[in-house]
């Protein structure tokens, strides 16, 4: 098996990425974007989960087979997180302080 060796020059600009975007995740947190919180911090989030598996889980330098895998979990992630999301947008909400339906 080949492995493929990563310059240390390159495992610290991931890990100077990976602080600034925490920096990013905690400036964000104090910000207003209205609709878009949620928006902001999962665009943020996905962006460091990307470097941490291309990067520290070696996926970038491996098999086509383990490109596979790895985007398979992606994919699982996105489904549940489409079946999560359905629920709460399809269920008839009563307005703030209205009685509950006896």
């Amino acid at each position: 098996m080949n492995h493929h060796i990563v310059p240390l020059k390159i495992y610290f600009a991931i890990f100077a990425a990976l602080m600034a975007g925490t920096a990013l995740t905690v400036w964000a947190a104090f910000q207003d974007f209205g609709e878009f919180n949620t928006l902001v911090a999962v665009v943020i989030a996905v962006v460091k989960a990307a470097l941490v598996v291309l990067f520290f889980m070696h996926v970038k330098y491996s098999d086509k087979l383990i490109w596979v895998f790895a985007s398979a979990g992606f994919i699982w992630l996105i489904i549940l997180f489409a079946f999560t999301l359905m629920d709460p947008m399809t269920r008839d909400w009563l307005p703030v302080g209205a009685p509950l339906p006896m």
